[in-house]
């Protein structure tokens, strides 16, 4: 039992510190120039666009309306003053979801399309970058880098004609019905009492390593079944690795964490053509 535990703490250390291992990335971009300007693309919309937005908004446009449209009487204020108070409050109330639904709502929207168109191509051109780099051939990284037990199998699946097509929709579906039901099960965690939010956690660095690494698995053609069996053995490497992601933005705003992560999911997904767990450990019902 003390064995396996230590096992345990350090696959999770192993994780944690290969996602803190930024300058990787740094090396990588500049491997690829594709890749640098998709990766700070991201950057310049989530971080400087969209959160420059929101942090206009809570420093300067927010204080602005408090102090044209005040919510309290003071003292020394006339009572003729004082009763326009409430009307005072519903015209910057209205003012600040006017805000929200013309800028913020559409600017995440916006944020979440492009990201997601983006977020391929930094895939992909990691990808490319890791296969023509000097420190690894191609055939070394596809042979080397990605187990034995996950790789052996790509030859089980047709790779073109009907059934290929009819895999690879079968398997978006059940992805897109795996997400759905992971989010139900992060929401549901999270309200037990004592425990929920530790559990909240666990559950979502585990979703945001395990799709910072699909994209990669993508282009590798490895089949579904087999990436959840590698997730599932690698349970606390992935835990581990997920954490500092999961960490900075645990404890922010639904907007300000999803513009956060937004900056952060690139870096990651960098990350997983560079590392992978070098142990396994018995198999966790995760999904």
């Amino acid at each position: 039992m003390t064995a396996k535990l230590k096992q345990v703490m350090l696959l999770w250390l192993e994780g944690f510190l290969e996602a803190c291992s930024l300058h990787r990335v740094v090396i990588l971009c500049h491997k690829s120039r594709k890749l640098l300007l998709r990766t700070g693309q991201c950057f310049l919309l989530n971080g400087l666009i969209f959160l420059g937005s929101l942090g206009v908004f809570k420093w300067f446009v927010n204080p602005a309306l408090e102090w044209i449209l005040p919510d309290p009487c003071a003292p020394v204020t006339s009572q003729d003053f004082c009763s326009y108070n409430g009307s005072y409050a519903f015209l910057r109330g209205g003012l600040l979801q006017l805000f929200y639904v013309f800028w913020f709502y559409p600017m995440y929207m916006l944020s979440f399309i492009l990201s997601n168109i983006w977020y391929n191509d930094v895939a992909k051109y990691g990808f490319e970058a890791m296969e023509k780099s000097e420190l690894r051939s191609a055939e070394t990284f596809r042979q080397c880098d990605v187990p034995a037990s996950v790789n052996m199998t790509n030859a089980e699946r047709p790779s073109s004609g009907f059934g290929g097509v009819m895999i690879d929709i079968g398997e978006q579906v059940y992805s897109i019905l795996l997400l759905t039901f992971f989010f139900m099960e992060v929401y549901v965690v999270g309200v037990i009492p004592y425990i929920g939010k530790i559990l909240n956690f666990l559950l979502l660095s585990w979703m945001y390593a395990y799709y910072c690494y699909e994209y990669k698995w993508n282009f590798l053609e490895i089949p579904l079944v087999k990436r959840l069996e590698f997730f599932e053995s690698n349970w606390a490497f992935f835990a581990g690795f997920g954490s500092p992601g999961v960490l900075a933005i645990f404890f922010l705003s639904p907007l300000v964490s999803g513009a956060l992560m937004a900056i952060l999911f690139p870096l990651g997904q960098d990350l997983t053509n560079l590392s992978l767990p070098q142990e396994e450990l018995g198999n966790v019902q995760v999904y």
